[in-house]
């Protein structure tokens, strides 16, 4: 059972497409849409502000999304939050990327399509213009992205989004092996793209 927290009223709501692994905690207003994908440990605390996930987006593991007594925290369409990232009152724009381990302050927005390197700082109140690369701490918009670089991030967000479908249709809890098979599988994926060899890979 996914952990779903009611306070002062307001219950999580989670689109049936969805796929919330069970140790994720998800408390107060929080809305997380169609095929969206939470990973082991997020936690999404909506006891402040509200906690919005778009359709596809997705926030992996230890992942934390909070904000500030009526401020929103916002991960638009296609969204892809890397292992560790914060988000605080932030709103991050459809198909971007927030790296492994940065962290995303109040009232910044991330735009459209733009990659924010893996344990860069963005600070309250940023602005990023569309399709940039944000590096740094505090980030500071390094460049413009090129059209590969965007088509490499879409690439990994649908990989997230077939893992929802996958997780919910096969994931189980069950025990160890304690032996290991003569013919054990490898993991099979619909995409063949590499995606860990791309120079920009961040989540």
């Amino acid at each position: 059972m996914v952990k779903v927290y009611e306070i002062n009223g307001v219950t999580p709501v989670v689109h049936p497409t969805a796929y919330v692994h069970p140790s994720a905690v998800l408390i107060g207003d929080v809305i997380v849409g169609p095929r969206c994908y939470i990973g082991p440990l997020a936690s999404l605390r909506g006891d402040f502000g509200r906690l919005i996930l778009e359709e596809g987006a997705n926030l992996q593991d230890t992942c934390v999304m909070h904000g500030f007594p009526g401020a929103d925290t916002v991960v638009e369409q296609d969204g892809h939050i890397g292992h560790g990232a914060v988000l605080h009152g932030c709103r991050i724009g459809r198909n971007a990327l927030v790296g492994m381990n940065s962290v995303v302050m109040d009232n910044a927005v991330i735009g459209a399509e733009s990659i924010v390197a893996a344990m860069s700082f963005v600070k309250a109140g940023m602005e990023v213009p569309a399709r940039s690369l944000v590096v740094g701490s505090p980030a500071k918009v390094a460049r413009a992205l090129r059209d590969d670089e965007i088509q490499w991030k879409s690439a990994g967000t649908a990989q997230y989004q077939e893992l929802a479908v996958r997780s919910m249709r096969t994931m189980r809890e069950t025990e160890a092996l304690t032996e290991l098979p003569a013919e054990r599988p490898r993991m099979e994926w619909d995409s063949t793209l590499p995606l860990h060899l791309h120079k920009n890979a961040s989540a």
